[in-house]
Order: C-alpha cells, then sequence, then structure tokens
C-alpha cells in the first residue's frame, strides 16, 4: 500500500444488497466522494491510517478502504473480518479473536468532526482521543508485530 494517497471512486447503495455501501469505480452510479489517507503505523497485517474527508457520504470511508483492499479492522460488513482468511496458524487466528473480543466493533474513529455553525456562520470543531478499547488493540499489534 502507498504511504498516502487520494481515493477519488463514487460511492452508494449496492445494486446487491441495499444497506451496503459500495464504490462505483466508473461513476455510473453513486455520487462523487473523495478519501485522502495517510499511513500512520505498519503493523504488518494491519495499518494504522488517518482519512481526510472532501465529502461526507455515507460509509464513505468504509468502502473507499475495501475499495483499496484494506478493509476496516473488525468490519466484517466490508470484509475487514478477512485478516483471518487462509491462515491455519492456530496462535495468529488466537490473537485476532482476543483483538475482535478487546475491539468489538469496527476500527473507526472520529478524531476530528467540523462544520460551519448554521446560526453564527463560524467554524466549529470537536476533537477526540482514541477510546481505550481501540488504543488497546493498537498496542496489542506492536507487541504481536515486535515478538512474532
Amino acid at each position: 500500500a502507498h504511504e498516502s494517497g487520494t481515493i477519488n471512486v463514487a460511492v452508494g447503495r449496492s445494486l446487491k444488497d441495499r444497506r451496503v455501501t459500495t464504490t462505483f469505480p466508473d461513476g455510473d452510479f453513486g455520487r462523487s466522494a473523495i478519501t485522502h489517507y495517510r499511513v500512520l503505523k505498519n503493523l504488518r497485517y494491519v495499518t494504522l491510517i488517518e482519512c481526510k474527508l472532501e465529502t461526507g457520504r455515507t460509509h464513505q470511508i468504509r468502502a473507499h478502504m475495501k475499495h483499496l483492499g484494506h478493509p476496516l479492522f473488525n468490519d466484517a460488513t466490508y470484509g475487514g473480518d478477512q485478516v483471518l482468511k487462509g491462515t491455519t496458524f492456530t496462535k495468529y487466528k488466537q490473537f485476532v479473536d482476543n483483538c475482535f473480543k478487546v475491539l468489538p466493533r469496527q476500527a473507526l474513529h472520529a478524531k476530528t468532526l467540523g462544520f460551519i455553525h448554521p446560526s453564527t456562520g463560524k467554524h466549529v470543531q470537536f476533537d477526540s482521543e482514541l477510546p481505550e478499547d481501540f488504543a488497546g488493540v493498537i498496542e496489542k499489534w506492536e507487541h504481536y508485530v515486535k515478538y512474532n
């Protein structure tokens, strides 16, 4: 994977399953969507990235990361449970299962949210640190990669 880049691929509801957002590389369907990303930490089997959205489409990050072949960790709907695919290595399987238990949701966190306030017209911004479960899983992966 590249250290940084821009994904400029339309997203919209899947024609096969309306509950899932998918990408439309030809732009025939969906709405334009732009995500800028940058690698913060490469942990061999998983990668911590930062995304900055130019557009705010429903499930945009989830669909764009799957499009790149890097779905969000523990996001079964978009293939993020496939970190186990094809492995027969029991220790690794147990480790990943344990990580799924520690972080029983997709590994997605909004660090910064901002918008123009409708009545004041001023830019408002909110920042939030990584939740404990998310930070804990990153630490587990760092340890796993270092000692395995």
